[in-house]
């Protein structure tokens, strides 16, 4: 027998995601950190009516991110634990990005029906009021994801990291919170680059060095040993996917290693991992190229370019993760 469960599920799922979203955007979990608070109290302190406030709050209390009692409103456990943004395990930190991946999301039917993509989103063309926008919507996200990075991973031997295409550069902050000595460099298009020293400033990083360079067409001028391209192959067309490997090769130190991340992975039949699948329709609605290349793809780029003992991960946060390390 067949019913449409499935169907409803998936219909209902959305509100709830929604609901999160403004939480997010208006700051409210931070906002209650520790305490219970009322609608009215909460209100004011973000300044929105209360009677409006508090349909928010009773929405997110139903789908247990806040709990309720006698008026009085509390982080739930997950949202103490990860939507707190004064907690180092936060996982809100891309909220500014989330709403620009879903809204393109919206216009999915409208890309595939003109054959372009209808939120149209190019890093090469970006003007500079533009490109501070984005870089500052990627620094909180960067941070986190450095600092899962760092755990991830043994610096001990690392003197010297190089973040390719890492936006604002904050990936370096999270990354070297555990070893402040390494060198950092940040190699990033010209737009990005000018206005990234400014915003790792803000973030205490003023020791990182931002070279322009276009990794699609050159290494870095210099050489590290350890090269980071997060959320950079995936935006990428597969020719230009496979010389930015190439590339980064030769911004390594003799056995330096390499960390490629992005939720834009799927596995070789194309089903899973779930982000993956779904961001490659997000791509259609923002890129002209670039997608969601497969776990074989990445391998066979990565075994081209000359590394061994590659791997695939999954980071705290469903990023994916591959690692290898340069033959000496």
């Amino acid at each position: 027998m067949v019913d449409s469960d499935r169907i409803d599920n998936l219909i209902a799922a959305v509100p709830p995601a929604l609901a999160l979203r403004a939480g997010l955007d208006l700051g409210i979990f931070t906002q209650l950190g520790g305490s219970a608070v009322t609608a009215d109290t909460l209100g004011a302190a973000l300044k929105i009516e209360p009677d409006r406030l508090s349909r928010l709050l009773y929405a997110l209390a139903s789908i247990g991110l806040l709990e309720v009692k006698d008026g009085h409103f509390r982080n739930g456990a997950e949202a103490t634990a990860f939507l707190d943004a004064s907690k180092p395990t936060y996982r809100g930190g891309d909220h500014a990005l989330l709403r620009e991946l879903w809204g393109a999301d919206l216009r999915t039917a409208e890309s595939l029906r003109q054959n372009r993509p209808a939120a149209l989103h190019d890093f090469s063309e970006a003007g500079p009021e533009a490109a501070v926008a984005f870089s500052r919507m990627l620094a909180p996200g960067g941070v986190i994801f450095g600092r899962h990075l760092a755990r991830e991973m043994d610096l001990s031997a690392i003197s010297s990291v190089i973040d390719i295409g890492g936006g604002p550069g904050t990936i370096l902050v999270g990354l070297r919170e555990r070893r402040p000595q390494i060198a950092a460099t940040l190699m990033e298009l010209p737009t990005v680059a000018a206005v990234a020293p400014d915003i790792l400033s803000e973030y205490g990083a003023d020791d990182v060095v931002v070279e322009e360079g276009d990794i699609t067409i050159a290494p870095s001028i210099g050489r590290h040993d350890l090269a980071i391209l997060k959320a950079v192959v995936q935006v990428l067309p597969p020719d230009q996917a496979r010389t930015s490997i190439l590339n980064a090769a030769r911004c390594l130190t003799p056995r330096g290693e390499i960390a490629i991340a992005g939720w834009g992975v799927v596995d070789d039949d194309r089903l899973g991992p779930p982000e993956g699948v779904f961001l490659n329709l997000t791509f259609l609605n923002l890129y002209r190229y670039g997608e969601s290349y497969t776990e074989g793809q990445y391998r066979a780029w990565m075994t081209e370019a000359g590394f061994r003992d590659i791997s695939r991960s999954r980071l705290t946060d469903g990023c994916t993760l591959f690692r290898a390390r340069l033959m000496g």
